[in-house]
């Protein structure tokens, strides 16, 4: 695309799709010689006023000379790019190299001077402060570290767009003009100034799809049946406030409506304005409408049409083109492949999914990459005798399906500041980009609970259509990485539904201290033995006996939320016998009273077989909402039941065959605060444009209900809740996550140099001893010098220099750190002992070219421990910790943390595997230097941050005595380090 005289290739990898402050899309790419064109009708549209603010004079039209200049590049000293939407240019921005009198210069002067154009229409969408990101990482790939730009005092939009951007800058005012100059290195300001818009781009694209003003069925059979005419139904049953409209190519001439919705033929035939298009074409006939939709001005795309990456590498290569149309476009894309988007706001009521009923309402989003998994997770959730009864619901809902586009960092985006999500529960099978998601991802835990559960954990193998980039860390790391970032780590949906039910109505237990009642020993006893295995520090069970009554329960559950020694309560309870439901309709009312006593602790019910219970708990009392229509997967029909008056449940001849208590799902005490009135039946909506009256919309919860979350098993409500106090406790911690410290005696300029200087080699290499002892000294790591000994004269020498008592080691492959299989002799005295030994090594395991001899003194005798780190391409830098052993490799018993490790996360790090009481006294042992330890932790971890190119290093054995530790063995690899798309500007993945 360049003429021979430039310098460079053109440089494809500057191409990026970025979003736009309002939730839009754009692409950036270099402009070229074949853009003339497009820029010349790019500067007609631009208003006189903006083109006066970019020369400092009137400047009506382009001359030939400047657009021959403004195309032509070298893409090193004179570059420049354009956002372009639909393939015209909406904004350009370039710079020129200048020396220091301020006129053109070639490398190595590194300032230039950089200049914006944007279109009138397009101005406030933040474009230029996206094409400043972009620019300022051209140039410093270029050589240049610092821009200039002259602005009229007038031109306030374009200074703000400097001074907002959190780079170092210097200001004057000369000659009526603003000059500004600013480093383009990254700060933490403008780093933090990059991610806070990247949140607010990327939650406000999501919110456009999930709060349309009005939307386009594209693909609607004209008979019942089919997957678009379906989603039509779906959308206009759950009374959606827009405008709804239908789309069939095959529509017969003169017909104007498809189950009373307005019906066209194309997307173009309508004349108002749509928003969302939820596409159900056959996947060859989806690129027409995406151009329709493009045309039309659609802003976002639901494709749940199927055919694509999960089908193979044609599919793959289908979907590619797909997401490359739709944001030429500036259009989002969630699917294709998805089972549809849900959003229960009464202000929206949007059900665009094959899920047939519209789920209740409430303060749970939900994000699932399986659209089977999606219907059974809103199943549960939602329907009477599902995972969650009584009125605890969905805020919005999610099927990501290939994730081609919209993937789960995008909602978690806009689920992190939206008022209506209280708790986030995600269903993953790949995680696409898990350094941004593990950022996001602690971000949105500081602030509400966040559930993950992840499937195809051992498959090997991304799930078809999924994109996932290549790690070479094991599944348990991953976990462990998520976990340090807040989030709730779960094994199985239904772990998922029970966390997420007690996190979205119960406050966080402020420790793990559990008081136990209820009119069962033996279930009391099975849920003390549930909190001793999670963790949590149970009292003894207190029993009710089978004779308690519903006061009995109310004054025992009162007076242990009154303790100032328990965090929590579960009660248990069995059924009374000859009370019926009108018995288990008064206990429940009498737990909903006494938990409002103290309403900052949390309560659980275990409950077995309790049927009449089980309704009583979910059945709206008189302080609570009236239910709302029926949940996904009821299909009855029937009209919400009066307040008082509950659904059949299972085996009573009802329509749906719901399930009740002993159904192993667990159930909802709705209740209230006291002082809550009633809250009346949702308003009726007005008339919608079929012209018929819309379904009354599912009414919310109050603000101040409370439920209490009950259980079929005394180990599904102890998970849910150890869970709820790692969680709690975590976010404690996190308000005050340490620091990262400094050190004196690091030497990091020496280390750079000498890391330079050793790559300079190649481009991956493992360091000889001498050169890691080297590289790991500058931090201030020692390790003990080993002496080869290739011979028994040789190792004599060794113990001679080093003095006694030596230990002789054996540092081949297959023996290196494996005591176990004889290959280390320690405690060695004398000269006698140490010959001795070396003809033993020899005799067992053969020439000593093949065993690799060394000669170590003694160290202090303590605990051998393994610390490692390593960069891992997805992940980021990972530092892990765990005792030396081949227990400890067998049950996997290691512990990670994200680099940089600050000193709380060291201190928890050594304290969070299996094993470490050994360190700190076990059985009456010497605890050891656990202090030091740390300080090894903190210098290994700060190595791997400053020097990315440090992409393993391995400390092996590290024997922690009572007074410091030893470091016996180390090795150290280099390699070009891995691209970080973190750090650089905001763009969406490719996939």
């Amino acid at each position: 695309m360049q003429s021979p005289s430039d310098r460079h290739e053109y440089p494809a990898h500057w191409e990026a799709d970025v979003v736009l402050r309002d939730g839009g899309t754009a692409r950036i790419r270099p402009i070229t010689v074949d853009d003339a064109e497009r820029l010349v009708s790019f500067y007609e549209q631009v208003s006189d006023e903006s083109k006066y603010y970019r020369f400092f004079a009137p400047y009506p039209r382009l001359s030939a000379k400047d657009v021959h200049r403004f195309t032509h590049h070298d893409f090193v000293d004179r570059v420049g790019l354009a956002a372009t939407i639909g393939g015209e240019f909406i904004a350009t921005v370039r710079y020129d190299r200048i020396g220091a009198d301020g006129m053109p210069a070639s490398a190595p002067a590194d300032e230039a001077e950089v200049a914006f154009l944007v279109q009138d229409a397009h101005q406030g969408r933040g474009v230029a402060s996206t094409l400043l990101e972009h620019i300022g990482a051209v140039a410093r790939e270029r050589g240049i570290r610092r821009f200039a730009a002259e602005v009229l005092p007038a031109n306030n939009k374009m200074i703000k767009v400097f001074t907002d951007a959190g780079y170092t800058q210097k200001r004057s005012f000369e000659d009526g003009v603003v000059r500004l100059e600013f480093d383009l290195e990254p700060t933490d300001r403008s780093l933090a100034v990059q991610r806070a818009r990247e949140q607010r781009a990327e939650g406000r694209s999501v919110r456009r799809l999930l709060t349309p003003g009005s939307i386009v069925v594209v693909g609607t059979g004209r008979t019942p049946g089919g997957v678009g005419r379906s989603v039509l139904g779906n959308i206009r049953e759950a009374g959606f406030t827009g405008r709804l409209y239908a789309v069939n190519r095959a529509l017969p001439a003169g017909q104007k409506e498809l189950d009373g919705v307005p019906a066209y033929r194309s997307v173009r035939d309508i004349e108002e304005p749509v928003d969302l298009a939820v596409v159900a074409v056959p996947a060859e006939h989806v690129p027409e409408v995406v151009a329709e939709c493009g045309e039309h001005g659609v802003q976002g795309l639901v494709v749940i049409s199927a055919g694509y990456a999960e089908s193979g590498p044609d599919g793959r290569e289908r979907q590619r083109e797909l997401v490359r149309h739709a944001r030429a476009y500036g259009m989002r894309i969630i699917g294709p492949n998805t089972f549809g988007i849900i959003n229960t706001s009464s202000e929206v009521r949007l059900n665009a999914s094959l899920a047939p009923e519209m789920p209740r309402p409430g303060r749970i989003g939900l994000f699932a990459q399986s659209g089977a998994i999606g219907i059974a997770l809103l199943s549960r959730l939602h329907r009477r005798g599902g995972g969650v009864t009584g009125d605890t619901g969905v805020s919005t809902f999610v099927s990501s399906g290939n994730r081609a586009d919209v993937s789960g960092n995008d909602v978690l985006q806009y689920w992190y500041d939206d008022p209506d999500t209280d708790v986030v529960l995600m269903y993953l099978e790949s995680i696409g980009n898990p350094r941004k998601f593990t950022r996001l991802a602690r971000r949105t835990a500081a602030a509400k609970p966040l559930v993950v559960v992840q499937g195809a954990r051992h498959g090997g193998a991304a799930p078809q259509g999924h994109a996932v980039r290549a790690t070479r860390l094991p599944h348990a790391t991953v976990s462990a990485l998520l976990r340090q970032a807040g989030v709730i780590r779960v094994d199985t949906i239904t772990e998922l539904v029970d966390a997420g039910l007690l996190l979205a109505r119960q406050p966080l237990p402020t420790g793990p201290r559990v008081a136990i009642l209820g009119n069962s020993e033996s279930l009391g006893l099975l849920t003390y033995d549930a909190c001793l295995a999670e963790g949590l520090r149970p009292q003894a069970p207190r029993d009710l006996t089978t004779a308690a009554s519903p006061e009995d329960f109310r004054e025992a559950l009162a007076r242990a939320l009154a303790d100032d020694t328990c965090d929590a309560v579960v009660v248990t309870a069995i059924p009374m016998v000859g009370e019926g439901k009108a018995g288990d309709a008064a206990l429940a009312e009498a737990l909903r009273s006494g938990a409002a006593a103290v309403p900052s602790k949390p309560v659980l019910v275990v409950h077995v077989e309790l049927g009449g219970l089980a309704d009583a708990l979910s059945a709206a009392a008189s302080t609570a909402p009236q239910p709302g229509p029926a949940g996904p997967g009821d299909g009855s029909g029937a009209e919400p039941s009066p307040p008082g008056e509950r659904r059949p449940a299972a085996g009573e001849g009802g329509p749906t065959g719901q399930a009740g208590a002993g159904s192993g799902r667990p159930a909802a005490i709705d209740g209230a605060r006291p002082g809550t009135p009633p809250r009346p039946p949702g308003p009726r909506t007005a008339k919608a444009v079929t012209g018929q009256e819309a379904p009354t919309a599912p009414t919310p919860l109050p603000t101040d209900s409370h439920l209490i979350p009950a259980y079929p098993a005394a180990e599904r409500a102890v998970r849910a809740l150890a869970q709820a106090v790692q969680y709690g406790q975590w976010r404690r911690e996190a308000a005050d996550p340490g620091k990262v410290p400094e050190y004196d005696d690091i030497d990091e300029k020496g280390s750079a140099e000498l890391i330079g200087g050793l790559l300079a080699r190649g481009q991956g290499l493992t360091l000889g001893m001498e050169e890691t002892c080297e590289l790991l000294r500058r931090y201030g790591i020692h390790v003990h010098r080993a002496l080869p000994a290739p011979a028994p004269d040789d190792a004599a020498a060794a113990a001679r220099a080093l003095g006694y008592p030596v230990a002789l080691k054996a540092t081949a492959p297959h023996l290196r750190h494996r005591a176990d299989l004889g290959g280390v002799r320690l405690d060695l005295a004398d000269e006698e002992q140490l010959r001795r030994a070396y003809t033993e090594l020899t005799e067992m395991f053969g020439r000593p070219e093949e065993l690799r001899p060394v000669v170590q003194r003694m160290a202090p005798r303590g605990v051998d421990t393994v610390v490692r780190a390593v960069i891992d391409p997805a992940a980021g830098a990972v530092l892990s910790f765990g005792l030396a052993g081949a227990a400890s490799q067998l049950l996997g018993d290691t512990a990670h943390r994200l680099v940089p490790v600050t000193d709380r996360e060291a201190t928890s790090l050594i304290r969070s595997i299996r094993t470490a009481p050994l360190l700190f006294g076990w059985r009456g042992s010497t605890p050891v230097d656990t202090p030091a330890l740390e300080q090894l932790l903190l210098r290994v971890s700060r190595l791997v941050d400053d020097h990315p190119e440090v992409v393993a290093v391995t400390l092996e054995p590290v024997v922690v005595a009572s007074h410091g530790l030893s470091v016996l063995s180390a090795s150290v690899r280099l390699a070009p380090p891995p691209v970080r798309d973190d750090l650089g500007p905001r763009t969406l993945p490719t996939y």
